[in-house]
């Protein structure tokens, strides 16, 4: 009896504690950072077996006791529910692999995603060397450190890489601030100053200079926070951030046949693809000229980052996702409600509507930096520009790659403007 008395003692007292507990936890709601030990559920759970182990000696009151157990289990799942709720996404790609398109489908999101739009482009700007390149090696380790501080929502080590300077956190230097919806709304839109000039202002409403602080304040009020790189060379750099205890880290790698990459950069980028602009109207194309070896290491970086992703080592498990362009733009809704589940990030109405008018675009609205497609028609219409000859050029330094994500190779100029036969294979990879 003793025994029965001392266990209904207890159990009522902690009944009482997660009375007082949740209370507190509608009030505050989620802006409450709730201060727990790894052991914390454990002894909830704990507790419950106990209660278990003596639920033979409430056969009068069996009702009541699985009633007590199960408000027990919920503020157990209540608890744990307020640790794993906040989310952070790295959106990793290349240029001109569709990855603008792809970040809306996560900056429609709504009022609880903070999204950012290649934050990067300051950092990668101030460690480009005299010839051009970046040193690998400096450049990843500031890639990683200034992410994972925005993740935070600290931009103080982001300030030190814009220029100009900003000036007590306020700029008007910020690459492509109207891309981010998160920097242009209401609590972050500062009143704004005749004669001052940003090029990269909001569209959406007249706001100021960007200032930083009020950037950090907002990213700390939401829930989820998603970054868009195409700058990242490699995954296995970003180790740190998978095992930092403060994230909820997950990858998301988006990738494109190379062939239609080099295609489109050739249109976008004109001034730095003359090379194979001349090539495509003539004359043999030297496999050793750095051109080409620029873009075998753009393709062996991708590959590698990839098989890292899909080997899902023990850093990695559950946070890669691999995700085709082709894809994307053949199944719009069906792959963005895929990434969605991924992230664990509610696929909002709002995003659902996003899609719908943005993926029937007309031709006027289709240009090459818009984030309007009308996506089916994009995957196949690189086939029908670029030359037979660079496409075979591409396939002998990017084999590795095309095979990888499931790209088939063609053997004449015939087969590649055949449009009855498909050049993307239908695969499925290991996203966990």
């Amino acid at each position: 009896m003793r025994i029965k008395y001392t266990i209904l003692v207890v159990f009522f007292v902690t009944l009482v504690i997660i009375e007082k507990e949740n209370k507190i936890l509608s009030r505050v709601s989620d802006k409450l950072i709730v201060k727990q030990t790894p052991q914390t559920p454990l002894q909830a759970s704990g507790f419950v077996n106990i209660l278990l182990k003596y639920n033979a000696t409430f056969s009068s009151s069996g009702k009541d006791f699985t009633l007590m157990k199960q408000r027990l289990e919920d503020h157990t799942v209540l608890r744990d529910g307020m640790r794993r709720t906040k989310k952070h996404i790295l959106l990793l790609a290349t240029t001109r692999t569709g990855s603008s398109f792809v970040g809306e489908f996560f900056n429609q999101q709504g009022e609880n995603m903070f999204y950012l739009f290649e934050p990067l482009w300051h950092v990668e700007k101030m460690l480009t060397l005299d010839t051009g390149g970046t040193n690998a090696t400096a450049a990843a380790k500031a890639y990683r450190e200034v992410l994972q501080q925005l993740f935070l929502c600290d931009f103080s080590l982001l300030e030190s890489f814009i220029d100009p300077r900003p000036v007590d956190h306020i700029t008007t230097a910020l690459f492509r601030r109207e891309s981010s919806s998160s920097l242009c709304e209401e609590s972050v839109c500062s009143p704004f100053i005749k004669g001052v000039f940003e090029r990269y202002h909001c569209r959406t409403r007249r706001c100021g200079p960007l200032n930083l602080t009020m950037a950090s304040k907002s990213c700390q009020h939401k829930d989820h926070k998603v970054i868009k790189s195409v700058r990242v060379r490699q995954l296995e750099n970003l180790r740190s951030l998978a095992e930092d205890p403060r994230l909820d880290m997950k990858f998301i790698q988006l990738v494109r046949d190379p062939r239609a990459v080099l295609a489109s950069r050739m249109v976008a980028f004109a001034d730095k693809y003359k090379n194979w602009k001349e090539w495509a109207m003539g004359g043999s194309i030297p496999i050793d000229d750095d051109e080409v070896r620029k873009l075998k290491g753009n393709c062996d970086n991708i590959r590698l980052s990839a098989e890292v992703g899909l080997k899902q080592p023990p850093w990695l498990r559950g946070r890669y996702m691999l995700v085709r362009y082709e894809d994307i733009a053949r199944f719009p809704m069906k792959k963005a409600s895929e990434m969605y589940k991924f992230s664990g990030i509610p696929f909002t109405s709002q995003v659902k509507s996003w899609i719908l008018r943005n993926t029937h675009a007309s031709r006027e609205a289709s240009g090459v930096y818009s984030t309007q497609k009308n996506s089916s028609e994009q995957v196949e219409k690189w086939r029908f520009n670029l030359p037979f000859k660079i496409a075979q050029v591409v396939q002998r330094v990017c084999g590795p790659t095309l095979k990888l994500f499931g790209y088939k190779f063609v053997r004449s100029e015939k087969m590649l403007k055949d449009k009855s036969i498909s050049l993307i294979e239908d695969k499925r990879f290991n996203n966990l």
